[in-house]
């Protein structure tokens, strides 16, 4: 009996779930869909049983998307993740990308576009899909770049700026050569993905391309989304706060990805304020365990006259925690049990100025 894979479905919107399952039941491998309306249920469904895919919204209440994938890509790393968003933002796109996403993907909106969203679904699952993806022109480069090596395609893409015109060479999925305005490799490839915006187009492989790329196309991907998220986009006056509190949860996890933190939670030292999580669905478990440390580390140090606490550090057999007095604020930051101890105050300060920021 031929196994069938596992997808899980993760919208707030059940009429939207209905609709997607419907139309996931469309693919060839006939995969079997569970849907789920809040990241804390998806999450639960992962723990209880193997997906071999996510695919998530990203604007949701309580735990958005973004919070989801940053717990899944530490607590699932094999598990095949797909952002598919109405959010049509560059910002968005590249920290879905720094959170180690395998496809970012605007909900389609034509058939064409829900053809190629379900082709490049099966690839996503394991059974290749001999087509690739041509002439995607409503795609960022990114996109296209991502999709052709999912689909293990060879081809040489020809992107044209203005003036600017550069060349990224694919074999068998990877990328193996870039050139533009007289760079070569990775450096080329870094300027490329900087457009903006450009034309495409597929042109025959090279298979004797000469290789000057070695790293993965996802690791690549990742340090573009990074270099990305450096550049601080100008405040729109027009967005909801809704939209703000997005984009600020976006910023946070980006932070907390480059930093390569597992996860923080923040908590006022003073005032009715809750706190606040990234990365973990146990916020407000951590957040009376941080108050509990706060009020006896307090008394404790009324009694010897020690001053103010520093920092405390600890670890078990899963991670390294710091707990840090800021700004008014305590932090709570886990990191993973092999990193390097010196230096982990020094990174959890550098962290949390950035969050607090």
């Amino acid at each position: 009996m031929e196994l069938r894979h596992k997808i899980l479905l993760l919208d707030d919107d059940p009429v939207v779930l209905d609709l997607y399952k419907e139309i996931l039941a469309q693919l060839p491998s006939r995969p079997e869909i569970v849907t789920a309306t809040s990241g804390a249920r998806a999450i639960a469904l992962l723990e209880a049983e193997p997906f071999r895919l996510l695919i998530c919204d990203l604007k949701m209440p309580k735990m958005d998307g973004l919070q989801v994938l940053a717990i899944v890509r530490r607590r699932f790393p094999e598990l095949r993740t797909v952002v598919m968003t109405g959010v049509q933002d560059e910002e968005f796109r590249s920290r879905a990308y720094a959170l180690g996403v395998d496809l970012f993907w605007l909900k389609p909106d034509t058939q064409q576009n829900m053809r190629m969203f379900l082709e490049c679904l099966e690839s996503l699952l394991g059974r290749d899909a001999e087509s690739g993806f041509r002439g995607i022109q409503s795609k960022s480069l990114m996109d296209i770049i991502q999709m052709e090596c999912l689909s293990q395609n060879s081809l040489v893409l020809r992107i044209t700026r203005g003036s600017l015109v550069g060349r990224i060479w694919i074999q068998n999925g990877e990328l193996v050569d870039a050139e533009t305005e007289g760079a070569r490799g990775e450096r080329a490839l870094g300027r490329i993905l900087g457009w903006k915006s450009g034309t495409f187009e597929s042109l025959p492989p090279e298979p004797d391309r000469a290789r000057s790329i070695e790293k993965p196309v996802s690791a690549l991907l990742l340090e573009a989304a990074q270099a990305m998220d450096e550049i601080t986009p100008p405040a729109d006056e027009a967005a909801s706060g809704e939209e703000v509190a997005h984009r600020r949860t976006a910023v946070q996890l980006a932070a907390l990805t480059r930093a390569g933190a597992e996860w923080v939670v923040s908590l006022p030292a003073k005032g009715s304020s809750g706190p606040d999580g990234l990365g973990t669905q146990v916020t407000a478990e951590l957040s009376a365990w941080m108050r509990h440390v706060s009020e006896t580390c307090g008394r404790l140090s009324e009694r010897l006259q020690a001053g103010p606490l520093s920092h405390i550090q600890g670890h078990n057999p899963e991670r390294r925690l710091i707990f840090l007095p800021w700004n008014e604020k305590f932090f709570l930051v886990a990191w993973p049990k092999d990193a390097e101890v010196g230096r982990l105050v020094e990174k959890t300060k550098h962290l949390v100025a950035s969050l607090d920021a």
